[in-house]
């Protein structure tokens, strides 16, 4: 998780969106720069020197700051929701692989438990105990789940590779080794957090529209600016005489009443708020969802654990009868392939189980620090 965190693009992604949205609500906060101007008449005095300094009142920069302090705190709560999202994706990635890994031991130890069966049946042939529809028999069963550990070391590989891209690794040959092993989860549903950090981050990006509105009202007028200057070069007037001059610039509103940001603006609002609506919607679902789903796949570990054993104790009795000539080899390989088959199952639910408790996780991700 750390890796991807680290080297993934969507978390380069997240950290850009971040730091333009704090690069933003500097330059919100700063305060205008003066102008100087100089300049030449033919009247007198002939020389001009004027500062131009703009006003930033009170009620116009608050709303700016506002508007860019919200669209920052959206984006930091949506950088937060990202960051559960990829360690929701790499730790699901990682189960997979697990898993994988997983379904490939019990190939691997299941192709040579049929090739230890082979050589039973071979050897009771040669006895006499048994007929060659015997051999026969258990060399398509080896063959079969020989092709099987084959196909399922594949996937184990695919997983694994998938593994390393996630972390950000190179991804055309296996450079690392899964050594965490496969286990139910062992929290229990999470309580109720209160307002998902999705929700959060899209009721932020709500307030930064409407302040963003608010700016655009607001703007319609202008700040104005306040002048000051000095004039000089007046002959009637004795040597080094400096006249000053002071002035305030009063835009006015004739051509332009910013209608079209207070537009957009305002199309950007109810896009938020149904964005907004839109999400709790969605939350609300995905949350009761992924509980149902970790209670459900809880409930099939538990119940997958008792048919494993039960499974696991029939085929061993079923393999000594056997030996002992007093059952068939269709029952030992019927018993055989339900013990695997559950040993599958089992496998797949408690990876769904750990996946069900992630998703779990990522709804109910606390909000940043």
């Amino acid at each position: 998780m750390e890796a991807a965190l680290a080297r993934g693009a969507r978390a380069a992604f997240g950290r850009a969106d971040t730091a333009l949205a704090a690069g933003v609500l500097r330059a919100a906060r700063a305060f205008p720069n003066p102008s100087l101007a100089a300049t030449y008449t033919k009247d007198v005095p002939h020389y001009h020197y004027i500062a131009d300094l703009a006003l930033d009142l009170p009620w116009l920069r608050s709303a700016r700051i506002g508007a860019a302090a919200s669209a920052r705190e959206a984006a930091r709560y949506g950088f937060a929701f990202e960051r559960a999202a990829i360690r929701f994706d790499v730790d699901t990635t990682y189960t997979r692989a697990l898993a994988a890994l997983a379904h490939a031991r019990l190939s691997r130890r299941t192709a040579r438990d049929a090739d230890s069966l082979l050589a039973m049946a071979r050897l009771r042939r040669e006895v006499g105990d048994v007929s060659e529809l015997d051999v026969r028999l258990a060399e398509v069963n080896a063959g079969q789940l020989e092709i099987i550990a084959v196909d399922d070391s594949l996937a184990a590989l695919d997983a694994l590779l998938g593994v390393q891209l996630a972390m950000g690794l190179p991804a055309d040959a296996p450079g690392i080794t899964l050594v965490d092993s496969l286990a139910p989860p062992a929290d229990s549903v999470p309580g109720d957090p209160g307002e998902p950090l999705r929700v959060t981050a899209a009721d932020a990006t709500l307030r930064a529209a409407q302040r963003a509105l608010t700016f655009a009202h607001r703007s319609v007028f202008a700040a104005p600016s306040l002048q000051a200057g000095i004039e000089r070069g007046d002959p009637t007037a004795p040597a080094g005489t400096v006249l000053p001059t002071v002035g305030v610039s009063l835009p006015f509103p004739l051509f332009n009443w910013n209608g079209g940001e207070i537009r957009q603006a305002q199309a950007a609002r109810d896009r938020a708020q149904a964005q907004l609506d839109v999400t709790r919607r969605e939350s609300a679902a995905d949350m009761s969802r992924a509980r149902r789903v970790l209670a459900a796949a809880l409930d099939r570990v538990a119940r997958g654990r008792r048919l494993l054993a039960s499974a696991d104790g029939v085929a061993a009795m079923s393999l000594r009868a056997y030996a002992e000539g007093a059952i068939p080899l269709a029952n030992v390989l019927e018993a055989q392939r339900n013990a695997r088959e559950a040993l599958a199952r089992y496998i797949d639910d408690v990876a769904a189980a750990n996946n069900a408790a992630g998703a779990v996780r990522l709804f109910t991700a606390p909000e940043p620090s």
